[in-house]
Formats: C-alpha cells, structure tokens, sequence
C-alpha cells in the first residue's frame, strides 16, 4: 500500500487498541535509495535501498508515547500500538503537551523529478566518469546519489497530509601531489533534479583546486579576511540552524538568536525554503513555508515545534524532527540569499570576492567542526580541500590546512560582511536527515585561526 493508505491504516488501527481519549498522530514514509561510490578513478560499488516505515505517537492520560516500526502489515503495526500503550503507563505525565495539529491546507514543495524515479545505476555512472573524465588524470573519488521519498500525515484531529520528493547529489574529491603529500580538491552539489548534476563541471573544478593545492606553505596564525566558499558557509549553516535559531536552544537561553535584534550584518539575510527539497511539511504534520530568519542582518524569526512554539506563545514553523525532545527544531533548507546581480556561476562569484581582497585567505571547506559555547556559537574546526593566500586580489599561492576557533555570529556581525557571491550552490544532506543547505560565498572581514592542522 502507499504512504497515505498505510497512514490511515495505522491511525485506524491505534485507535482501535487504545483507550478512548487517546490523541494520536500517524506518519508513514517510503524511500527508494540508489548510491554509485567511486574510488582510485573506478566506480567499486553500487547500493539500492527500499524501505517503508511507520512512527505513531500517543498522547494517553496525560503521557506521551512514541515508537517507529518498519514491520508495515497490520500485525507489525500491531504490536507497534501494544507497545506504545505499555510506554504511555510507564512515562511521566507531560503537562506540556501541545496538543494535535489541526487540519490546515497543504504548502507547496519541489515536484519530484521524473528522471530520478526511473534513474538506473547507469545514470549516476555517467556522472562519476563525466568527473572522472574531467580530472585529466588525477586520481578521483566520491559519490553520486538518488533519491526518492514518499510520506504521509495523519492524526485523529482529522488531518492528513501527503507529499514526496526527491534529490541528486554528488560529492567529488580529485587528488593530485603524491602518495606523502597529497593535493586535494572537492566539488558538491545537490538539487531535487537529476539533470542539475554536472559531473564535467564538478571534475573540472576539482582537478583545479586539486592541482592548485600542490606544496602548500606555512602560514602563521592569526586574524586574516577570508573568503569562505559555499562548502565552507555550508558548514556554518548547520551550526546555525542547530544551535543558534533552534526554538529549543531559545527557551533555554542556549541561543545566540534574539528576534528584533540587529545581530547580523546589514547585509546578511537567511531563510528558510522548503522548495529547496524535503517533505512540505514536518513530523506533527505542520506544514512548512518560507520562513525569514534574518532581514537585512535584523533576526526576525525561530524554528518551531508545536511544544517549543507553546512555551513563547508563538505557532510552529514546521521544524519538528524525529528526537526533537532531545534536539530540539532544526532548520533544514537555510538559504543566505545572494546580494545583486553578477556572474552566474560559482567560480565567477568567487573570483568576484577575491578581487576585492588586499590580503587574505580563500578557504574552500572545513570540517570536523565542534561547538566549544553554544550560546556566542564559538566553534573549532579545520580547513579542508584547498586553501590560498590572496594578495593585491590575486591568488598568491598554497598555504597548508589550518585551524580555526571562530564565533560564528562574530564573523558575521554588523560590519564584518564584506561580500556576499552572487550564486548560491546546494550543498548534500548536511546530518539532519533530509537536508539542503544553499549557500553563496562570503567574504569576511575577520576568521581567527589558532593554529596549523598538524596539532
């Protein structure tokens, strides 16, 4: 059966077992999953995946219950709803509860994309050696995924929602340098689209930041401006939307958000766009619009649940997450929107910033990112796949990965954006889930770097 009928099915099926009174939400998914992996320029895996699931949450004198199966005929669902009763009379009473959510018209998403609910392996293999091919021998790795997911809302308040959605992504590393002193460079881009995934131009602008990268110098710590480019403000999205605009995070005076505030600077909007990719709606079957996080460098909004909404007297932004008790609502399409018109690609909008740095560095990517205080966010993290001294606007050359511990509301306060490219890229899933982060270059004013990546 589809995700609406096995929604409506487990919705009838717990109401059935438990006790009159009890407030129940449905939300069954089904996902069809397909991974090329590629290494040493050879593609050594191809991964399909089909699954269907059902989560069911109870809210049942006065405590509240949920619990996920992926055993979807009726005595799966079953036994499903027998333990869900069982964990309701064990759990404390939640006097929080929100209550259900009422039934409101649907929001719009991204259609699905045809050519990825008939992809074959075939398909993502002409990505990979498109890149492959466009590394001009250098040795290539990475990825090129598909994706379809298909979900359905209901609950015994008399809503009910179904949409679906699906995504391409691809992930490249081009290496060049040698075995002791390898040269790496990246190239990312998802979007709801098949036809939207260049492997050619993503294997191009790998080999050149791959052979750029080779010996590397030394550069000191310290203050230098940066331009960050979408991999990287990438990164800083998902810190943002974790720790800094989370509804939760805000209720417990963890967040460095404070809507009304100008915190940001002028020239630094962020929101939230469903339309990127994703579900249009959230797991309490809210539906999801555009939500504006930050205008004109002023924040002007949160992400919501239905329980962290109550307690601010505000309404849910349909950010509620499966473990959004523990983590709280998270934004899962952040945006920085590009300022003005100019180039229409990302190499263009990137060499557009460094033209307008004396002395700096152009930094392609970081990782391992850690929160060291999550209230002013300051974070440590290390560089990745590519960075470069910018002199007189130039690249001057190679410098070696380095670490930084940055506060990254500090980076961007008022004054501190310099620049903000004209294109914005989409990133893969960042780790909530389904995610879709789209992001432009920057060029900042300040990054602390703290030291090399050696340790």
């Amino acid at each position: 059966m589809n995700t609406a009928e096995l929604a409506a099915r487990a919705l009838e099926l717990a109401k059935a077992g438990l006790a009159d009174g009890a407030e129940v939400e449905a939300l069954a998914s089904q996902e069809r999953a397909g991974l090329t992996r590629f290494a040493n320029s050879y593609v050594h895996q191809h991964v399909a995946e089909e699954s269907q699931a059902v989560t069911l949450r109870v809210h049942l004198d006065g405590r509240t219950a949920t619990a996920s199966t992926s055993r979807t005929d009726d005595e799966g669902l079953r036994v499903l709803v027998d333990r869900l009763a069982a964990a309701a009379r064990l759990l404390p009473p939640d006097p929080q509860w929100p209550g259900l959510t009422a039934p409101e018209p649907p929001a719009d998403g991204a259609p699905p994309d045809p050519a990825i609910l008939e992809v074959t392996p075939a398909a993502r293999t002409e990505r990979v050696k498109a890149f492959v091919d466009a590394t001009s021998g250098l040795l290539a790795a990475g990825y090129c995924s598909t994706g379809w997911t298909s979900g359905s809302f209901v609950n015994s308040a008399g809503h009910s929602l179904t949409s679906e959605y699906t995504e391409a992504a691809f992930d490249g590393v081009a290496r060049a340098g040698t075995s002791s002193t390898p040269a790496d460079g990246v190239a990312r881009h998802s979007s709801p689209r098949l036809a939207d995934i260049d492997g050619a131009v993503l294997g191009a602008r790998a080999a050149a930041k791959a052979r750029a990268s080779v010996s590397p110098a030394y550069l000191p710590p310290g203050d230098y401006e940066v331009v960050l480019e979408p991999e990287a403000v990438s990164d800083i999205l998902g810190s943002l939307a974790y720790y800094c605009f989370n509804g939760k995070a805000f209720t417990e005076r963890q967040a460095f958000a404070q809507p009304g505030v100008a915190q940001f600077d002028p020239a630094l909007s962020v929101v939230d766009d469903p339309t990127v990719g994703g579900l249009p709606f959230d797991r309490e079957g809210t539906p999801k619009r555009r939500l504006d996080l930050v205008r004109d460098g002023v924040t002007t909004g949160l992400t919501h649940n239905r329980r962290t909404a109550v307690e601010v007297g505000a309404t849910s932004t349909g950010h509620a997450l499966p473990g959004d008790d523990t983590w709280g609502p998270i934004a899962t399409n952040l945006t920085i929107e590009p300022v003005g018109d100019g180039p229409t690609n990302t190499v263009d909008s990137v060499a557009a910033l460094v033209a307008q740095v004396e002395r700096g560095l152009l930094v392609t990517d970081i990782w391992y990112t850690r929160v060291l205080d999550p209230r002013p966010l300051i974070m440590t993290g290390l560089t990745r796949n590519g960075v470069w001294l910018i002199e007189n606007g130039e690249i001057a050359g190679p410098v070696r990965n380095l670490r930084f511990t940055q506060a990254y509301p500090q980076a961007l306060a008022p004054g501190r954006v310099l620049g903000i490219g004209s294109h914005a890229v989409s990133q893969p899933a960042h780790g909530f889930g389904f995610s879709a982060f789209k992001a432009p270059a920057l060029r900042l004013a300040s990054w602390r770097f703290t030291g090399g990546a050696e340790g």
